[in-house]
């Protein structure tokens, strides 16, 4: 049967999760996770810091996973990452899919990728994503949208990350991959740098109601990419320029001085969750 399921189909199954839905073939994805780990481990010698961050929620929540863009290798190193435990359903741009006559939306859809439309609201992607999160998978979004510095688009953060969240009601974990723009540079040659994958600490959209209802969103995102390049530079937050990173963009750095983020762990985030489904079936108890 999972040699023969179309593609489209395969995006509205889940690859783990607490769903009891039917689940999504996963051993094309399998073979690809092998052969690429095996192949790039020799290459880039990559590995991962901070993987606990990630790795506790496996079976205790969904997760949106945000990173930097800097290289088309980053979505790669954050899927060889997550894997083999754990699946990360990345958003992929809609006409990425039917190129090379749908063979490459059969290899992304079986990594488990599903597509999203560019530079609109794309209802039936947050509905999916949303999904996901619900059922405890994992979602990898890059709020920049493309890779910086390629192309005539001007860098800018897009708040989808923090809505995604929010309505899937999941933590947002940030995350780096470190040198693999130094891969392939503008006229030169492929080069094999010693890459680095690196988790920082969760946060939850909820941190920033402080903030006024309509900047909430693009607060909570502007935070989570400081994050990302905080992990990149391997600097404190405050130390990163953001204005310089997105220039014309909104800059919350002041506000956040004035009112600091709650840090959360991993560890604490699960161990309130297990607190409230406890509560929960007491309560359930305790009415029936």
């Amino acid at each position: 049967m999972s040699l023969i399921t179309p593609y489209k189909k395969i995006w509205d199954m889940p690859f783990d999760g607490t769903s009891d839905e039917q689940q999504a073939p996963r051993w094309t994805g399998n073979l690809i996770w092998g052969f690429l780990a095996s192949v790039f481990k020799v290459c880039f010698r990559y590995h991962v810091d901070g993987r606990e961050s990630i790795r506790g929620f496996v079976g205790e929540s969904g997760l949106v996973v945000v990173g930097n863009h800097t290289s088309f290798l980053d979505v790669v190193f954050m899927y060889l990452a997550t894997r083999p435990q754990q699946w990360i359903r990345f958003m992929g741009r809609e006409d990425l899919y039917p190129k090379v006559h749908g063979l490459v939306g059969q290899i992304l859809s079986r990594v488990g990728s599903f597509p999203i439309k560019r530079d609109a609201a794309d209802r039936t992607a947050i509905k999916r994503a949303t999904h996901m999160l619900k059922t405890g998978q994992i979602v990898g979004i890059m709020p920049e949208g493309t890779r910086r510095g390629k192309g005539s688009m001007a860098p800018e953060i897009h708040s989808g990350a923090a809505f995604i969240a929010k309505m899937g009601k999941a933590p947002i974990l940030p995350m780096t991959v470190r040198d693999a723009e130094n891969v392939k540079r503008k006229g030169e040659r492929f080069r094999f740098p010693k890459i680095t994958i690196e988790y920082g600490r969760p946060l939850l959209v909820g941190d920033f109601d402080f903030l006024p209802k309509e900047d909430r969103l693009d607060g909570c995102t502007w935070y989570a990419m400081r994050e990302c390049f905080a992990l990149s530079q391997r600097v404190p937050r405050e130390q990163v320029d953001m204005p310089a990173l997105f220039p014309g963009g909104r800059d919350f750095t002041a506000v956040f001085a004035a009112h600091p983020v709650p840090e959360h762990t991993t560890e604490e985030l699960v161990a309130a969750l297990r607190a409230g489904r406890e509560a929960k079936r007491q309560e359930a108890a305790a009415a029936a």
